[in-house]
């Protein structure tokens, strides 16, 4: 997968509804382009399907934590691509400060997190990380 194939798998991620008119202009390539794209990621079984998130399906994750990501040198956006195509993100936040990074993950056990973890801590750039495991939920946006 090249650079284009992770932006519209990241796109997807984020309104895996969006037509492949919206899809083209937000990657600045044309819908032939798109529909090309995930012809060929379907083909080869990148993409598996489509499915909608329901609200009790973000409230499934019962070992949710926030991991704290220090990059080195001019790697963010490179990161940024690799960690949306980790499944068990749920969420990737640029900040100011120490970190560079947040990123929100979810999954069904301690163990699942803790793989999660170790392959992120591996991408090439992570420098420096710290994660806190949500304990509880005292109030949410949705």
């Amino acid at each position: 997968m090249d650079d284009l194939d992770q932006r519209l798998i990241s796109a997807l991620r984020h309104d895996a509804r969006a037509s492949h008119s919206d899809l083209a202009a937000q990657l600045g390539v044309t819908r032939a382009t798109v529909r090309a794209r995930l012809a060929r990621l379907e083909a080869r079984g990148v993409i598996l399907g489509y499915s909608v998130v329901l609200k009790e399906d973000r409230l499934a994750d019962p070992v949710r934590g926030l991991m704290m990501i220090g990059i080195e040198g001019r790697g963010t956006e490179r990161i940024l691509r690799q960690l949306a195509g980790f499944s068990a993100v749920r969420g990737v936040h640029s900040t100011n400060g120490r970190w560079d990074v947040i990123a929100e993950i979810g999954t069904e056990s301690l163990e699942a997190f803790d793989e999660v973890l170790a392959r992120i801590r591996k991408l090439d750039g992570v420098a420096t990380s710290e994660t806190s495991l949500l304990l509880s939920t005292k109030k949410a946006s949705n």
